[in-house]
């Protein structure tokens, strides 16, 4: 029975297995762990805070807070796989069956619902501001959190099958691995669910450069000039970011696509050696991600960090953070209040 290791996703083609190593690169090495640590303790404590200080202010969130709540929920459901990964560099897969199906089934989770999540962060600041008026009624806190409630449903069933798949297989003499089993029907969903994937983020990315632009060009028109400085420019940050991060992985993960479907042939074995580690390192980039949404959306905002400063003074950092408290002022507007400053959002 052959096997495909999940965190590299180990295809062999059938044109080249007669003439190729199918023991393709793995990046097992400490360095990789390095990296897992590292994101795993920017990225808990960023989305921790995030969430303690939203939550702190449930019932005076804006409408763009509550998506912000939910992603910052997706981004940690990720940041708490790392250990298992940490852990999988090192010393192969020592956690069971259980914990391997459910650290798939996260992974796909977060795959799918950040990028859905922004893209509903997008289409929001675009109603909020081009349409303020008549989306008054639908941008309303419960409708926002049945939103995301179906989203979570969606990006749930659109996981689940790989709970199916995944099992923990010896690979060698030395260590077991979190393994798809490899044979005709997991080779297809593996595929199809790479495809719903690219196609969800392909879509979230239309709907994101579609609404900041649109958003761009209307506050262009308006007379509030500081809200408009503030609003284009994260709006350019956003998607910038976004692009940076997961367009090379899911352009990698299309190629990777086209190649397994046979639509595009390897022309040697160093070709298809190189398509594996670009996948893994664009991989890797697009994780990376999770550490950087609170930066993005809420770390540049005064209204948070003051919050964020008087909680930690909270927590016995006082002669670290009152001094902040103190002089920090409202010169600059917060992520949620420079996209929305010019209307009333709630």
């Amino acid at each position: 029975m052959e096997f495909e290791n999940y965190t590299f996703e180990n295809y062999a083609d059938d044109n080249m297995s007669t003439t190729c190593d199918d023991d393709d690169p793995k990046f097992y090495t400490v360095s990789l762990a390095v990296f897992y640590g590292v994101i795993f303790l920017l990225g808990v404590v960023g989305n921790s805070l995030m969430i303690t200080v939203l939550v702190r202010r449930r019932r005076r969130l804006r409408i763009a807070e509550i998506y912000l709540l939910h992603l910052a929920l997706a981004d940690l459901m990720l940041l708490f796989t790392f250990p298992f990964e940490l852990v999988n560099c090192i010393k192969g897969w020592i956690f069971g069956v259980f914990f391997c199906v459910l650290n798939g089934v996260l992974k796909e989770m977060n795959l799918f619902s950040g990028s859905l999540l922004l893209a509903c962060i997008g289409f929001d600041r675009y109603l909020a501001i081009v349409h303020a008026i008549p989306s008054m009624q639908s941008r309303r806190p419960r409708t926002v959190h049945l939103t995301c409630m179906s989203l979570w449903v969606l990006c749930l069933l659109l996981s689940l099958p790989n709970s199916v798949f995944l099992s923990v297989a010896d690979t060698n003499a030395s260590q077991l691995d979190c393994f798809y089993y490899f044979d005709v029907h997991s080779h297809n969903w593996v595929v199809a669910n790479r495809i719903l994937k690219n196609m969800c983020f392909f879509l979230s990315l239309v709907v994101m450069s579609y609404c900041y632009s649109t958003l761009a060009v209307t506050l262009s028109r308006s007379k509030k000039s500081q809200s408009k400085k503030g609003a284009i420019q994260l709006a350019v940050i956003v998607t910038i970011v976004f692009c940076v991060c997961w367009l090379p992985y899911n352009v990698t993960s299309l190629i990777r696509t086209l190649v397994e479907t046979n639509y595009v042939i390897y022309e040697s074995c160093a070709s298809k050696s190189l398509l594996y580690q670009v996948y893994e390192m664009t991989q890797l980039l697009g994780v990376s991600h999770c550490c950087l949404n609170p930066v993005l959306y809420a770390f540049v905002g005064v209204q948070f960090r003051q919050e964020l400063l008087k909680l930690l003074s909270q927590l016995g950092c006082s002669r670290i953070c009152l001094p902040f408290v103190r002089t920090e002022g409202p010169s600059r507007p917060s992520v949620s209040e420079g996209m929305t400053s010019s209307t009333n959002l709630n």
